[in-house]
C-alpha cells in the first residue's frame, strides 16, 4: 500500500476545528440543493445503517484497477451479489495494476473517464481539478450519511481538511481508518537476542545498543542488512526512522513539514529532526552496524543475507514476515527466530505515524448531469463507508465465503482461505470470489481492519494503538499557478535532498557540512518554496476560519 504521509500540529487544532466547522456548513447547502431532476433510482428514506436498494435496475461504469494477484473475474460472486443486494451492476473498465495511474490521466484528459474512478492516492488527484474533469464530492456529502457519520464518530475532520483545495472544497472521497494502522517496523532475530542477553529493542537507542552487541559478537556480519531500495533509497528505513525523529523520509518524503512551535511550514530536508535522523543512520553505518548496501541493493540480496546468518535485522511488515523472511530461514537456519518489534521510539515520543486516511475514489464531472446522480453517490456511501457495505467488499456472504462465531468474529468458510487464515480451504477469497479486492475493499472499523490479522500481528497493532497518533497538519492548498511553480523546483529539490541523505548517512560528505547544505537547498529555491507554501496556509486560513 502506498500509502499514505502527514505531519503534525497541537497549534492547529483549534483553527482546524473553527475552519473545518466553516467548510462543512457551506458543504451541507452547495451545489446539492439542486438534484430534482438527478433522483432517479435513489431511495427516499437512505441514512445511516440501511441497505441500499435502487428502485429501479442502475449500471455504473467504474475504473477497475486489475491486480495480478487476483484478476478480474466476470463470474465472481462479488458482482453477482452486490447487484442484488443494491439493483445496481457495475461495468468494469479494467486496467493493469502496472498502467493504471498512467491510464487514468489519459482517459480523464480525453474526457473518456469512467464515472466511478477508484484508487486514487491523494494528492493525485490535484492535477485534475483546475480542468474541471472531477467534481468537488465536498458538495455533496449530504448524500453520503455514512461517510458524515464516521468523519464525525471517528474525529476525521483534520485529516479531511488536508485533502481541501484552494476554492476549500476536496475531490476526493477517501478511505476512512478508525484508528492509525502502521504497517512498517523492525523485524528482529530474537533467538539472537536470547543468545546474546539483550532485551527486544523499545527504543531505537536500545536498538543501537543490540547492534552493538551483535557486532561484538559476529564481527564479520552487518547486523542490520536492509531491502527497498528500490528505486527509493532505502525508502521504508528511512521512512519509519523519520516518523520516529519527527520528520518525513524516504517513501514518506514530502517538502514541507509543519512546526507547531513556529506556526509555520519548513522545508524538511533542512530540519533539525532531518540532521539527527542522518546522524543517527550515519553512526550505525560507521561503526559498521547497518550495512552500506542496504541502500542499494536488491531485495533479493538482503533476504539472502538474513538467511544466511550475515545479518540480524531488517525492515518489515507482517506480509513480508511471512511470506518472504521466515519462510527464508526456515530453509537454511531452521531454529532462527525472527518477530516484527513495535516501531522503536525516537525523539518524536510514542506515537503511532500512519494516517487514517487511504486510496479514495474520484467521480468524473460527467456523472453530476445523470438523472442516477443521488443514487449513485448513495451506492457508493453503501459500499465504501456503510458497516455493512465494508463487511460485504471485504469478507463476502456470510455462510458462503465466512462464517461467524459465537462472539461474532469472522473466519473463512471450511473450503475457503486467505493469507493463510485456513490452509486447508480450496477456494480463495481474492481470486475465486473477487472479496477482499483493493478497489473496494479498505479502511473501516478496527475490528473489520483487523479481521484478517494474524494473532502475533494483532498485538503488534495493540501496541501500536497506545500510542498517540500524530497531529495532522493544517491545510495548505496551492493555487494553480502557484502549483505549476513549485512543480518547476519540486524534482531537483527532492533530487539534491535525497542525494546528500545517502552522502552523509554513508560518510561520502561529512556532517559537518550540513550548513552548507542546507544553503545549497535555498540555492535551489527551497526557501521560495516554502514561502509559497506559507502564504497558501495563511490564505486558506483567512478565507476559511
Amino acid at each position: 500500500m502506498l500509502h499514505r504521509t502527514w505531519r503534525r500540529a497541537a497549534i492547529a487544532a483549534a483553527s482546524l476545528l473553527t475552519l473545518t466547522l466553516v467548510a462543512c456548513s457551506s458543504e451541507e447547502t452547495g451545489d446539492a440543493k439542486d438534484l430534482s431532476g438527478n433522483r432517479a433510482g435513489a431511495m427516499a428514506d437512505y441514512g445511516v445503517g440501511t441497505q441500499f436498494t435502487a428502485t429501479e435496475p442502475l449500471s455504473f461504469s467504474i475504473l477497475y484497477n486489475n491486480h495480478p494477484n487476483y484478476p478480474l473475474k466476470n463470474e465472481w460472486l462479488f458482482w453477482s451479489e452486490l447487484t442484488k443486494r443494491t439493483n445496481v451492476k457495475l461495468e468494469p473498465v479494467a486496467v493493469p495494476l502496472s498502467d493504471y495511474e498512467q491510464k487514468r490521466s489519459l482517459l480523464i484528459g480525453a474526457g473518456d473517464a469512467p464515472l466511478i474512478i477508484p484508487k486514487t492516492y491523494h494528492p493525485a488527484e490535484n492535477q485534475f481539478v483546475s480542468s474541471g474533469a472531477i467534481l468537488p464530492v465536498s458538495d455533496y456529502l449530504d448524500l453520503m450519511p455514512n461517510l458524515k457519520d464516521k468523519i464525525d464518530k471517528w474525529g476525521l475532520k483534520p485529516e479531511i481538511d488536508t485533502l481541501r483545495q484552494s476554492d476549500g472544497k476536496f475531490y476526493l472521497l477517501p478511505g476512512l481508518h478508525e484508528k492509525p494502522w502502521q504497517e512498517y517496523t523492525v523485524a528482529v532475530r530474537t533467538d539472537i537476542l536470547d543468545e546474546l542477553k539483550q532485551p527486544v529493542p523499545k527504543t531505537w537507542d536500545e536498538l543501537y545498543t543490540v547492534l552493538k552487541a551483535m557486532k561484538a559478537k559476529y564481527p564479520d556480519s552487518y547486523p542490520y542488512s536492509d531491502r527497498w531500495s528500490k528505486p527509493n533509497p532505502a525508502g521504508a528505513l528511512l521512512r519509519i526512522a523519520g516518523n520516529s525523529w519527527g520528520t518525513q523520509a524516504g517513501w514518506s518524503f514530502q517538502h514541507n513539514t509543519w512546526d507547531p512551535a513556529a506556526g509555520k511550514f519548513v522545508y524538511t530536508g533542512a530540519t533539525e529532526q532531518y540532521k539527527q535522523m542522518v546522524q543517527y543512520l550515519n553512526k550505525l553505518v560507521t561503526e559498521g552496524l547497518l550495512d552500506p548496501e542496504s541502500f542499494t541493493q536488491s531485495d533479493e540480496a538482503a533476504r539472502q543475507k538474513l538467511a544466511n546468518g550475515k545479518s540480524f535485522v531488517i525492515t518489515s511488515n507482517a506480509q513480508t514476515l511471512v511470506n518472504d523472511y521466515r519462510p527464508d530461514l526456515a530453509k537454511t537456519l531452521p531454529n532462527a527466530k525472527l518477530v516484527n518489534i513495535p516501531l522503536p521510539v525516537g525523539p518524536a515520543g510514542e506515537i503511532n505515524p500512519a494516517s487514517r486516511l487511504e486510496n479514495g475514489v474520484m467521480i468524473s464531472k460527467k456523472a453530476r448531469d445523470s438523472k442516477n446522480f443521488v443514487a449513485m453517490m448513495q451506492f457508493l456511501d453503501w459500499l465504501y463507508y456503510s458497516d455493512a457495505g465494508q463487511e460485504f467488499a471485504k469478507w463476502g456472504v456470510e455462510g458462503t465465503t465466512f462464517v461467524k462465531d459465537a462472539a461474532g468474529k469472522r473466519m473463512p468458510a471450511p473450503d475457503v482461505d486467505m493469507i493463510g487464515l485456513n490452509p486447508k480451504g480450496t477456494k480463495h477469497l481474492q481470486k475465486d470470489f473477487g472479496f477482499a479486492n483493493g478497489v473496494f475493499a479498505y479502511g473501516g472499523k478496527l475490528d473489520l481492519v483487523q479481521s484478517f490479522f494474524s494473532p502475533e500481528e494483532l498485538e503488534f497493532q495493540k501496541v501500536m494503538n497506545t500510542r498517540k497518533p500524530i497531529e495532522v497538519p493544517p491545510p495548505a492548498p496551492l493555487t494553480d499557478a502557484e502549483r505549476e511553480q513549485v512543480s518547476l523546483w519540486e524534482t531537483p529539490l527532492k533530487d539534491y535532498v535525497t542525494q546528500n541523505t545517502l552522502k552523509f548517512i554513508l560518510g561520502q560528505r561529512p556532517l559537518t557540512e550540513w550548513d552548507a547544505y542546507v544553503g545549497e537547498l535555498k540555492a535551489r529555491n527551497s526557501d521560495k518554496y516554502i514561502d509559497v507554501v506559507n502564504k497558501a496556509y495563511e490564505r486558506f486560513k483567512k478565507d476559511n476560519g
